[in-house]
């Protein structure tokens, strides 16, 4: 807002020496003097602050009021003080009620094009301020029909998606991205949800993939493999999520069984089950059925018969249940390995599974 208050406190004397018609000396002096009274009550207390802004918004008023219906010379003083008017009421936050004024200001004669553009600019940024999103998104195109300013464009892009205006938005950001060197978080989280919620995830993701380094932040990651996800692309979230992981950026347990989802839902299931070997292994995960069981899965989908065998056997180990037994006895025989199948076979049939008894029954 500070920013917006300077471009509201623009000197009278530049203005009046360019295109626009002459003024009139007691007309100047009067100016300056609101001029200068509006940047002094920047140094005064609170109260007396408050004064003297309702007094140059009453001067200013009334003096616009009274040359409002003149010629070309009196609407562009009036003009003028019409722009002191909302410098005050934008001081004393009544955004909307400033914006009002410029666009008065603007429908003046005696404005030139390029003081109007100025205002109209201004005009949009106080909108925005007084939460009239729709408005300050109409000024804000129609400033940049006929200017480049990456800024404006920002401002617009995140009031149009205030307004749920998605792929109005995606549009303006497109045109801002490559004239913005470095985006800040604020832009980088506002682009991911704008392309996010335009239902332009590849954009998104090839936008995110561009910025990845080994510099790059756990959330960065993060976002990039959602994205992936979210874009159907399996593999590509799982290689993320890898590289995150051998990167160390991503160390927590959650993280870890993240990891061997999107491997498995990837297409790089014996990554996972390599992964799920190499913990259980260190003793960092419990060996229990259920990570022996996701173990199996892993290798079975990698369509490693040794290892889908080995790791099968070790449930059957692990439960000592007949049908777990006769479980592994049937992937084996299916598989060709009838010396495992009938072991696994006699085992469950010694814990009364009759159907074991049966499978054993065909080998003779």
């Amino acid at each position: 807002m500070k920013r917006l208050l300077c471009l509201l406190l623009l000197s009278v004397w530049p203005l009046s020496s360019q295109a626009s018609p002459a003024l009139q000396g007691d007309v100047i002096a009067d100016l300056n003097a609101l001029q200068s009274q509006l940047k002094d009550s920047q140094l005064k207390e609170s109260q007396s602050q408050e004064a003297s802004l309702t007094q140059v918004v009453e001067r200013a008023t009334a003096q616009a009021e009274r040359l409002a219906s003149g010629n070309q010379s009196d609407q562009w003083a009036s003009a003028l003080y019409q722009q002191l008017a909302a410098g005050a009421l934008a001081r004393q936050d009544q955004h909307a009620a400033a914006a009002d004024r410029l666009a008065i200001a603007r429908g003046l004669e005696g404005v030139d094009d390029a003081q109007a553009a100025r205002w109209l600019r201004e005009e949009a940024e106080l909108r925005r301020a007084a939460g009239q999103r729709d408005q300050a998104i109409e000024l804000f195109s129609e400033w940049l029909a006929n200017h480049r300013d990456s800024d404006a464009i920002w401002q617009l892009t995140r009031l149009l998606a205030e307004q749920a205006r998605w792929e109005d938005a995606a549009d303006w950001l497109e045109q801002t991205l490559n004239e913005t060197p470095e985006l800040s978080e604020a832009q980088q989280a506002l682009a991911l949800a704008v392309y996010r919620n335009a239902g332009q995830g590849d954009q998104a993701l090839g936008w995110l993939l561009d910025g990845l380094t080994a510099q790059s932040d756990a959330t960065d990651w993060r976002q990039a493999a959602g994205l992936a996800q979210q874009a159907g692309q399996s593999g590509v979230a799982a290689g993320l999520w890898e590289t995150a992981w051998q990167l160390g950026k991503l160390t927590e347990q959650e993280d870890f069984w993240l990891l061997i989802q999107l491997h498995l839902a990837g297409g790089t299931p014996a990554r996972a089950a390599e992964h799920l070997e190499q913990v259980l292994n260190k003793g960092d995960i419990v060996r229990d059925e259920s990570n022996l069981r996701l173990l199996a899965s892993a290798w079975r989908q990698a369509k490693d018969v040794g290892k889908t065998l080995n790791a099968w056997q070790a449930i059957a180990l692990h439960t000592q249940t007949a049908a777990d037994w006769r479980a592994y006895g049937q992937l084996a025989y299916a598989w060709g390995e009838e010396g495992q199948a009938k072991q696994a076979f006699a085992r469950a049939s010694s814990l009364g599974d009759n159907e074991a008894q049966q499978w054993l029954a065909s080998f003779n």
